[in-house]
């Protein structure tokens, strides 16, 4: 995922997920922070930025094939971007996600 110029590694599984609810909370034009945790690559803290509908934000998937769609974990994930936290990236089973290494953190 590349924001602003930066760019953040996640599975495509996970990446596949937050397209669609980052998309979703777009089309109904709202902004939101997204969090998630760093890989050791990138120095093992936390993350956070903001998102909005006029931000620039691109996803790159590393496979072809759209991954499995689970309709629990879009549920989850879209709950969390409405709250007051923002969306806090998780992996299906509830734990939190970090970013895969990258030579470009935030």
């Amino acid at each position: 995922m590349t924001y602003n110029g930066s760019r953040v590694h996640f599975d495509d599984r996970v990446l596949a997920h937050l397209h669609i609810v980052i998309i979703q909370q777009f089309r109904r034009n709202q902004s939101f922070a997204m969090s998630w945790r760093d890989d050791v690559a990138v120095g093992n803290g936390r993350s956070s930025i903001w998102l909005h509908p006029g931000c620039e934000l691109s996803f790159k998937f590393a496979g072809s094939r759209l991954p499995a769609i689970s309709q629990k974990w879009l549920a989850q994930l879209s709950a969390s971007a409405e709250s007051a936290t923002g969306l806090i990236v998780t992996n299906e089973d509830g734990s939190l996600a970090y970013s895969v290494g990258s030579n470009q953190p935030y």
